[in-house]
């Protein structure tokens, strides 16, 4: 056991990237196996995740110094090996990922697999560099699992065919290959200055630099933040993010409601670990807070403006990413800890949305777009085609337009943050965390517009929710009674009453994530964690010191 909880950081990245390869030896009809992989897998990663939160928080004895896990891959010690490193922070987004991920595969098993091929290996690797991307420990390998899990989504965002998809899809493929190529520019300008990528050694060496070579320091770093700011979908860069994700198919939007959360990680982390009196431009709240409200405002603004329901949840994750910004872009960590607590509702949310949207379009008699692509794809109008069956699209369920009704309800709720459910209290917290930050008028000011920039697109976004909510369910001549099937419903039902959970559980969650941002303000943490990590002494290595 001791021996497995040593190995233990290192398996989210390890179990999708075997379960993915192992599905690409199986032939695309061989749908049963690659389900029992894929499920496996799954399940797996939430262990996984619960057991490393819990490591982490020191419920489960595991021997990290100060609750930092740090695994040397190659038994090298940093900054000159790969080190995996599993904190507070790391450990909460891999759960949130393995429980949206579950959610979103199992409502792609009631007919979204069967649009195209290798969706289930594509789905693993996406999870594996989501989970990579918030374990590792050095600059380098976070481009690498960026990689990763991009090309997955390149795949992933394609999958189901159909002219709007590919166009959208061509668009978020060549903004986010600029992103990576800049993100590359930036790690190799950083490097050539300070001679390490290690996140824990850069914050040691970053703070000894002078003269030209911080010039050089905070332009790599200012390239950096451009690429993170691309990834995380901020003002005027985010572009690309509503067509993309508005035209993928349900389940594929539903994940990557997560992914623009992974470049305000990369933000945070980041910045965390530099030194506010040293801390390079870039990661500074000089830029991120007007750069937050931006986006906050433009997502607000396109909530009003679309008419496509699916769209209109596009602009949500934009307005949930501009609100983050915002809020950690204000001084200290005052509103770390709300605004963790809040991505945490807001990635659950938008998942869930994405994938009701899909069925909420079902009772369209002009709608359905969506599943008339995945029809097409799936040849399911033919009467020949071996996947023919009566209950393709689904079966009849009691009380569907009552859950449906209900759903988009408990979603609007959550996006807009009125009570009672959970979202309501994280954006309480925010504000309320906002009003105390203010120690300077400068910072009061600040404060200020950001509550100001939080109501309006709270009530830009009531606005157009009940409008979509009116044009859905209440024109009463064009709806229809949809056919759904129970892995549709139930992860929807599972993404929502998590959030409603997190509404009675909202006093320990909170006091974890204001934990985990006392532990972000205290930088030698992370630092002394990682670069006092030893080598585990193998037998060869003791042999080889005793000849």
């Amino acid at each position: 056991m001791t021996g497995l909880l040593h190995h233990l950081p290192i398996l989210p990245v390890a179990i999708p990237l075997f379960a993915g390869a192992l599905m690409l030896l199986q032939r695309d009809s061989q749908r049963n196996i690659k389900g029992v992989i894929s499920l496996a897998s799954l399940l797996a990663q939430i262990v996984c995740a619960v057991m490393l939160l819990l490591m982490s928080t020191g419920q489960i004895e595991s021997g990290w110094a100060g609750n930092v896990g740090v695994y040397l891959l190659g038994n090298w010690s940093a900054p000159f090996g790969i080190v995996v490193v599993a904190d507070r922070l790391s450990t909460a987004m891999l759960l949130l990922t393995s429980l949206l991920g579950f959610a979103c595969w199992v409502y792609a098993t009631a007919r979204w697999e069967r649009a195209g091929v290798h969706f289930d290996p594509l789905f693993q690797f996406l999870l594996m560099g989501l989970n990579g991307a918030f374990l590792t420990g050095d600059l380098f390998n976070l481009f690498v699992f960026f990689e990763v899990l991009l090309a997955a989504s390149y795949g992933l965002i394609l999958h189901g065919s159909g002219a709007a998809r590919v166009s959208a899809s061509l668009h978020y493929i060549a903004v986010n290959l600029v992103a990576s190529f800049l993100l590359l520019i930036a790690i190799a300008l950083i490097y050539g200055v300070t001679g390490t990528l290690n996140m824990a050694d850069l914050s040691v060496k970053a703070g000894l630099l002078d003269g030209a070579e911080r010039s050089l320091f905070e332009a790599g770093a200012a390239i950096l933040g451009v690429a993170f700011l691309v990834k995380a979908a901020a003002w005027p860069l985010n572009f690309w993010l509503p067509a993309a994700y508005g035209n993928a198919a349900a389940p594929v939007a539903g994940v990557f409601a997560i992914m623009t959360k992974v470049g305000i990680y990369s933000l945070l982390r980041i910045g965390s670990l530099l030194d506010p009196n040293v801390a390079p431009a870039a990661f500074g709240g000089e830029w991120m807070f007007p750069v937050g409200i931006a986006t906050l405002v433009f997502g607000g603004i396109g909530m009003l403006a679309t008419q496509q329901a699916e769209r209109l949840s596009g602009y949500a994750v934009i307005m949930s990413s501009g609100t983050l910004l915002a809020a950690f872009g204000m001084p200290g960590t005052v509103l770390t800890g709300p605004g963790l607590f809040y991505m945490s509702i807001s990635i659950l949310t938008m998942g869930a949305m994405f994938m009701l949207l899909e069925m909420v379009e079902r009772t369209q008699t002009f709608g359905a777009d969506l599943l008339a692509i995945s029809m097409e794809a799936f040849d399911l109008e033919d009467p020949e085609s071996p996947d023919r069956s009566d209950d393709v699209v689904g079966v009849p369920m009691p009380a569907v337009m009552t859950f449906l009704g209900l759903s988009f309800f408990a979603c609007a709720l959550l996006i807009i943050g009125l009570p009672p459910l959970s979202g309501f209290v994280a954006k309480f917290t925010m504000l309320s965390a906002a009003l105390q930050a203010a120690s300077s008028p400068a910072a009061t000011l600040n404060a200020w517009i950001f509550i100001g920039a939080v109501l309006v697109s709270g009530l830009a976004g009531i606005i157009a929710l009940c409008r979509t909510g009116i044009r859905l369910f209440w024109n009463v001549d064009e709806t229809v009674v949809p056919k759904l099937r129970l892995n549709e419903a139930v992860p929807v039902a599972m993404l929502l009453l998590t959030c409603a959970a997190l509404t009675f559980w909202a006093g320990p969650v909170m006091q974890y994530f204001e934990t985990t941002a006392k532990y972000l303000g205290d930088t030698s943490l992370y630092v002394n964690a990682v670069l006092q990590q030893t080598p585990i002494a193998t037998d060869a290595a003791i042999h080889g010191r005793g000849t």
